[in-house]
């Protein structure tokens, strides 16, 4: 299962420490083997299931809100170097990849290949069950943190500054489609 996390997402190998990178490799796997996702139905599924004709695949997102995440850090240590508000780019990264993997346990698929919200879906959404599979996993607070109040839900609740960034990235995503 390992070889199919890294082949759908590659950027964990961006996370410098190995213990992490496992952690989220084996959270990935747990969330694919909850329903037996497959690598096909993961790129073809759509991310949001609150739009309507979403053309943007389930993995695009998570690895363009990856992608975007570490560019934007990498725009503002540049810009603004040591003065900058610092970063902890692995937990951005482990963040990142994490928040969406609840979604994998929120969704469900009809035998013609059809996603829709579960039973479990509609009564608990994918940041709290990202956190729980993050738990189970032994994955750092600040990750937790990623993931829990990346969404709607922590409307109101401070954010770390890996969430501040995350939080944006994942939002101009959902906002151009919706």
């Amino acid at each position: 299962m390992k070889e199919k996390v890294l082949e759908l997402l590659p950027e964990i190998n961006e996370i410098k420490e190995i213990e992490l990178m496992e952690k989220v490799v084996a959270c990935w796997a747990e969330a694919m083997e909850y329903r037996n996702w497959t690598v096909e139905e993961l790129r073809s599924i759509p991310f949001t299931l609150l739009a309507d004709n979403v053309q943007i695949y389930f993995i695009e997102h998570v690895r363009t809100c990856c992608k975007m995440a570490i560019a934007c850090d990498k725009v503002l240590d540049e810009a603004y170097g040591e003065r900058k508000t610092p970063v902890n780019r692995d937990y951005l990264i482990a963040g990142s990849l994490l928040a969406d993997v609840g979604k994998l346990l929120e969704f469900d698929k009809k035998p013609d290949g059809t996603v829709f919200k579960s039973d479990y879906g509609k009564h608990i959404r994918h940041p709290f069950s990202g956190v729980g599979l993050a738990f189970k996993h032994g994955l750092p607070s600040e990750v937790m943190h990623v993931i829990a109040t990346h969404s709607k839900e922590a409307a109101g609740e401070k954010r770390s500054p890996e969430c501040i960034i995350f939080h944006h990235v994942d939002f101009i995503d959902f906002e151009l489609v919706k």
